[in-house]
């Protein structure tokens, strides 16, 4: 059976050095390849690190594809341990499919405080995805909504996988910069951007971004709105298949927390589509993955994925969050 070695992606960033190394296998696992993973293991190939995947069956053309979208690993190999007479360890690069609808650099090209790892918000709109109803349809068929979304990097990941995004803030100034950024990314990128804005009773400004490349278009709004007003903010907007967010950390005390959440999650389990998935995550070091995962599981309609390698996916930021954790919850697809 083919053996696939893939290498774990570098981190430039010592804030999150470990990310990659942590988090690689389980999205491995989470992908429509983990169910063709017989094992996995860790290893070191020229100075390198990489994980050593044992399949139950050859690469086909839709797993080729998927490995492309992966974020915590950055390139893929055909693993021979000897060919004939030579030695191994031998590698035999693979080419995965996939292309991005938007160049990656959309996800480093703007700067700002707060700004979630890149390759955390690819991950997690992986994992969303991958344990959604909608796992094997293609991201241009897909819409996001990221209730929280500062700056807008979770937007920006989810157009350049290909899809329609929503988000919301209550922000004003960063709402309004993740708008104006599209707009001159577009222009310096050469991409057509069409902008309207328009002002929603009880909700606030709202810009509307069509981004046209070819016969390629997608829709970005984005509204200034509270986490509470989800529906309001996404009128106009279908519902989304996947909700992706990063919890504000500079929560002090559990109570805000508590009361974000039972604020937000009702209004997200109205809004998403049936058999569509919530992904978020939050600072563990002071709300402990067992009371989230109560928190969630209180909310009628939603269904907390909490199996391996669910229930793995915590991992170190810097000296103050300690913990980051990630939960995953369906809506239920029943009436």
């Amino acid at each position: 059976m083919p053996k696939l070695a893939a290498q774990v992606a570098p981190q430039r960033s010592t804030q999150y050095a470990q990310l990659a190394s942590e988090l690689a296998a389980p999205e491995l696992r989470l992908s429509p390849l983990g169910s063709h993973i017989q094992h996995i293991e860790p290893a070191i190939l020229g100075g390198q690190e990489y994980l050593l995947i044992d399949l139950d069956q050859p690469l086909d053309e839709a797993l080729l594809h998927d490995l492309g979208t992966l974020a915590m690993t950055s390139a893929h190999f055909e693993f021979f341990g000897q060919i004939g007479d030579v030695e191994g360890p031998l590698l035999r690069p693979l080419t995965p499919t996939f292309q991005p609808t938007l160049p990656p650099d959309i996800l480093t090209a703007r700067r700002y405080r707060g700004k979630t790892n890149e390759m955390l918000t690819q991950f997690m709109l992986n994992i969303a995805r991958f344990s959604s109803a909608f796992a094997h349809r293609p991201w241009n068929t897909l819409r996001l909504y990221d209730p929280l979304a500062g700056g807008g990097t979770t937007l920006f990941a989810g157009l350049m996988l290909g899809m329609d995004v929503a988000g919301s803030d209550i922000d004003r100034q960063t709402i309004d910069g993740a708008a104006q950024f599209l707009q001159q990314y577009g222009k310096e990128q050469r991409i057509g951007c069409k902008v309207r804005s328009e002002t929603l009773k009880n909700i606030g400004k709202r810009w509307w971004i069509e981004i046209k490349q070819g016969d390629i278009t997608q829709r970005a709004l984005l509204t200034r709105a509270d986490v509470g007003d989800g529906e309001q903010a996404l009128h106009g907007f279908k519902k989304p298949h996947l909700i992706v967010t990063d919890l504000p950390y500079g929560i002090q005390h559990n109570g805000e927390l508590i009361a974000l959440l039972e604020k937000a999650l009702p209004v997200w389990v109205e809004v998403i589509d049936k058999g569509g998935a919530i992904a978020f995550s939050w600072d563990a070091t002071r709300f402990p993955r067992e009371e989230m995962i109560d928190l969630v599981k209180k909310v009628p309609g939603l269904i907390v994925l909490d199996d391996a390698p669910y229930n793995a996916l915590t991992h170190q930021v810097d000296r103050v969050i300690k913990r980051r954790d990630i939960l995953v919850a369906i809506r239920d697809e029943s009436p």
